[in-house]
């Protein structure tokens, strides 16, 4: 078993954590179990009140692991009881064995919950091809449930309890209205490497007292998604785990609302669309030996989808990104990605800033390009890459990170 690691806490990371408020129907719980670290907890139990109603959104890698499986199969059932969550053993490319575990896993889970099997929703993180020991969780889970809570130390413990590499937690909140009713929204997140779109490890849970219907919650996720998780990048790499969760207990009590485009729910979706990004940028901001936080803008791109895939191009980039760690304003690798990403885009009216500074325009460095402008930009630990393509309206951001030594040595030793 190995022993919990602690890299260094990212310089990027929030200088103080949100104290999350309690969300009516929602109940957590952590627990030491062993999975495979030792001396921290490594299994999160969140019990869900009689009527949540659950959405997902869930890796495409054509490899996903087990729990994402299940999961998909269990958002067809009437509805949620019981999050169970374990971090060190991501239970993905471990066969039969695999989903087994994951069957004990709601087995034990729904025993805890006087629930049905198929009303737990599971998922973990860690090391891929190591099969998991679901008989670890028997007692853990029903003394889990026997004291949940929660408090903003019980919504830290549970962010606490699902990292893998991470280097701090990931919490978010936000407080809104549904047609006059107060409604409450709570985040965790965990993701550090393996982290590119598709989902973008990657778990997100997100937890919420109002009452919506299933369709509509899972239409706001998608749409939430799409311009949050979907639009940040480590490394490239799509995990087999990524799973982003969102139950509604419908304490909040507010009016029945049975489409997703209902004016009155567009406090709501912004609230969640604004929690999302947050997290999603909490972890580009973790990104395994990270020093600088990335935005990439597109603008000026034939179509929305084009922009997305030259900035994607362009985050990606080895050579930008270690340009970026090496505080080289070196737009060149810029001017590469965006050729290299099969998207349409002419030479000649191309624009690149570093910041507030145009680096480059009309096929050609700018004539008033300032090095020392340039590198003054490349210094700051928030880095704006800009690009202008010249031709059309499309436009995307996307968040990365830098790539230093330390990404390597934190990937090279992790199974060590």
């Amino acid at each position: 078993m190995s022993s919990a690691k602690s890299p260094p806490v990212s310089p990027l990371a929030p200088q103080s954590q949100p104290d999350l408020p309690p969300i009516r129907g929602v109940g957590l719980a952590t627990a030491q179990a062993g999975i495979r670290y030792s001396g921290r907890t490594d299994v999160l139990y969140v019990a869900l009140a009689e009527g949540t109603q659950a959405a997902g959104v869930f890796t495409r890698s054509k490899c996903p692991s087990a729990p994402v499986d299940w999961c998909r199969e269990a958002l067809g059932s009437a509805g949620a009881r019981a999050l169970v969550v374990n971090s060190g053993n991501a239970n993905a490319f471990t066969g039969l064995r695999g989903r087994e575990a994951v069957a004990l896993t709601a087995e034990i889970a729904a025993e805890a919950a006087a629930c049905r099997p198929q009303d737990i929703f599971i998922a973990s993180t860690g090391v891929i091809g190591e099969p998991l020991d679901a008989s670890k969780f028997r007692g853990v889970l029903a003394d889990c449930a026997g004291r949940t809570e929660d408090g903003a130390s019980a919504w830290a413990a549970a962010a606490q309890a699902i990292m893998t590499t991470d280097t701090f937690p990931k919490l978010a909140t936000r407080r809104t209205a549904i047609d006059g009713t107060t409604v409450t929204l709570n985040g965790i997140a965990k993701g550090a490497g393996m982290i590119a779109p598709d989902m973008a490890t990657m778990l997100s849970f997100v937890f919420t007292d109002a009452a919506l219907p299933q369709d509509v919650l899972q239409a706001l996720l998608a749409a939430g998604t799409a311009t949050s998780f979907n639009c940040v990048t480590v490394d490239g790499d799509t995990s087999t785990s990524d799973t982003l969760m969102l139950f509604a207990t419908g304490a909040a009590g507010n009016a029945a609302v049975s489409a997703a485009d209902d004016p009155r729910l567009s406090d709501f979706r912004a609230a969640l669309d604004e929690l999302l990004v947050e997290l999603a940028q909490l972890v580009a901001k973790d990104g395994e030996g990270a020093r600088k936080f990335v935005t990439v803008r597109v603008t000026g791109a034939t179509s929305d989808a084009s922009a997305h895939r030259i900035a994607m191009s362009i985050a990606n980039s080895p050579l930008v990104k270690t340009a970026i760690a090496g505080e080289d304003a070196n737009w060149g690798r810029v001017v590469m990605a965006v050729g290299k990403a099969g998207e349409p885009a002419d030479r000649d009216r191309l624009a690149i800033w570093f910041g507030d500074v145009r680096v480059a325009r009309e096929g050609a460095r700018d004539p008033d390009y300032s090095e020392a402008a340039a590198s003054a930009v490349m210094r700051e630990s928030d880095v704006t890459v800009r690009v202008d393509l010249g031709l059309g309206d499309g436009a995307a951001r996307v968040w990365t990170c830098d790539l230093t030594k330390l990404y390597i040595e934190i990937n090279g030793d992790y199974r060590s």
